[in-house]
């Protein structure tokens, strides 16, 4: 039995050695307490500072591929802070500790942000995404062939605040990542629009 699991979407193409540089920063941790994402390279930008925009194709009978393997090497980028999607991995430990994916997000909206607030309350504070670990990323090819639940709602009244603030001020999602993070002491602007949206959603 592994001492580790590895979440990946059926939408992913692993690049050369995406795990090899997963399992070298594991081995630098020397810790149970961590939450691991590889880097996305994907056709087109959504907005993520975490993602790298290079289109090689938006569906495999259009996939690039070799172009891919040939240019991935000068695509990676600087470790960054706020590791929620996949492929990710945590150890076996912390993935039995917290119950893994919970089933109230089924069919999966918002339920990577939800592991990652279960591991962050079980005391995870290293929430890394590795810049040279690469995958390339077709984008939703899973998610429209289902009928989308209402994770944005499930998140909020289970953890009282908002999946934006806890990614953007708990994680740092998209900053260059610098180590544990710190628990936040949260403005009361923001205590007032978590509380307001809790009120009016």
């Amino acid at each position: 039995m592994s001492d580790y699991i590895i979440y990946i979407n059926d939408d992913m193409y692993v690049l050369p050695d995406w795990d090899g540089k997963m399992w070298n920063e594991i081995q630098s941790l020397n810790s149970k307490m961590f939450m691991l994402s590889s880097t996305m390279i994907e056709p087109i930008s959504n907005g993520n500072k975490c993602v790298i925009v290079q289109d090689y194709g938006r569906d495999i009978e259009n996939f690039r591929e070799a172009d891919l393997l040939q240019n991935y090497t000068s695509l990676h980028v600087e470790d960054w802070s706020g590791s929620t999607w996949p492929p990710n991995v945590i150890h076996t430990e912390m993935w039995d500790l917290v119950g893994g994916f919970s089933i109230e997000f089924s069919p999966g909206m918002y339920s990577d942000p939800d592991l990652s607030m279960k591991l962050y309350q079980a005391g995870v504070r290293q929430f890394k995404g590795i810049g040279d670990s690469l995958v390339y990323h077709f984008g939703s090819r899973s998610t429209k062939r289902v009928r989308k639940n209402l994770g944005r709602k499930t998140f909020l009244f289970k953890w009282g605040i908002t999946s934006r603030t806890f990614t953007t001020l708990f994680l740092k999602t998209g900053k260059k990542y610098t180590g544990i993070l710190l628990t936040p002491n949260l403005p009361w602007t923001t205590k007032w629009i978590n509380r307001i949206k809790r009120i009016f959603e």
